[in-house]
């Protein structure tokens, strides 16, 4: 036998030993009513101030497409309309170059010149009945959204500078947007 006796060992005391010492995290307080209600209601505001600015961004969105819309449906036609307006100016232009009209004229001439004349009213009346308008050039201020200039000639008495003095063809609008400029010749300052 031998001299060591053994002593009796506490197994609480062994898994202390084995464990190594924990610190507690501090304990954070829980937030009070009035502050949990406080950040709830921040929390309700940000998501209004966030579905107020969706809401108007759908309202601009919805607006641009029925703008849009609208515009595609006015001015779908403005290539065909252009191309009218071509054979409304061919029109006038087979009716100026008609002799004047006299007294002495053969019947068949002056009935030919009212018949043609009344397909142009008509034509044109037509046209303006769909949006398109015609606009006659002379005598009025230059304006360079409605007018292109093909010339410019000394200004002749009593006529300001700047003035159409001659529209060669008349401008073409199509709901108000320009479809073709008058050509013209303006009055210059010499």
């Amino acid at each position: 036998m031998s001299d060591k006796t053994e002593t009796p060992t506490d197994p609480a005391a062994d898994q202390q030993a084995a464990a190594p010492e924990t610190t507690e995290a501090p304990e954070t307080p829980a937030p009070s009513d009035a502050e949990r209600l406080a950040a709830l209601e921040a929390e309700a505001a940000q998501f209004r101030d966030r579905w107020l600015r969706a809401e108007a961004e759908m309202q601009n969105l919805r607006t641009r497409a029925k703008r849009e819309a609208d515009d595609a449906r006015l001015y779908a036609v403005q290539k065909f309309a252009r191309d009218v307006v071509e054979t409304a100016e061919n029109l006038r232009r087979g009716l100026d170059s008609l002799p004047p009209a006299a007294e002495d004229e053969p019947e068949l001439l002056a009935k030919l010149r009212g018949g043609f004349e009344g397909v142009e009213r008509a034509f044109v009346a037509m046209l303006e009945r769909h949006g398109v308008q015609k606009q006659d050039a002379q005598g009025k201020p230059f304006d360079p959204e409605l007018h292109q200039a093909m010339a410019e000639q000394p200004a002749p008495e009593g006529t300001e500078p700047g003035t159409v003095i001659q529209a060669w063809t008349p401008a073409w609008t199509l709901h108000g947007r320009l479809l073709k400029p008058a050509m013209v010749v303006v009055a210059g300052k010499g």
